[in-house]
């Protein structure tokens, strides 16, 4: 049998046992409710959030954790408060499914990397003005 790939988040997420369908669902919504004008496509092997049509988050299902990539660096207050969880360096967290979803600090990084976002379009469009 001939696998297809799959094109929408939608079936991304159908293909994760209940519970991690549940967190995958928790983490869009609010990535949605944040971000409404974000748009959606699989990159990578794993759901992707575009802003302005440049990526803003990864977000992958696990068999024991969710990943998001990436995290911010260089923000301190931000960067401790992932003391708790599992990164590494290539800029990702880990969210163990056996616990509910840290949604406030998935808010803060999301908040995070929309102000990051708009800030190098910022500095990309001034210096196409040149």
């Amino acid at each position: 049998m001939r696998m297809l790939p799959l094109n929408e988040i939608d079936d991304y997420i159908a293909k994760f046992p209940k519970g991690t369908r549940r967190a995958l669902e928790e983490i869009r919504t609010t990535i949605r409710k944040l971000v409404p004008e974000s748009t959606e496509a699989i990159s990578y092997g794993m759901a992707t959030f575009y802003l302005h049509g440049h990526y803003l988050l990864y977000l992958a299902g696990h068999k024991n954790h969710i990943g998001l990539y990436p995290v911010p660096r260089g923000n301190d207050p931000l960067v401790k408060a992932f003391a708790p969880y599992k990164t590494s360096g290539r800029g990702t967290i880990q969210f163990p499914l056996a616990k509910p979803m840290p949604l406030r600090l998935i808010t803060r990084i999301v908040k995070f990397r929309v102000k990051e976002s708009l800030d190098k379009a910022k500095i990309k469009k001034s210096a196409k003005k040149k």
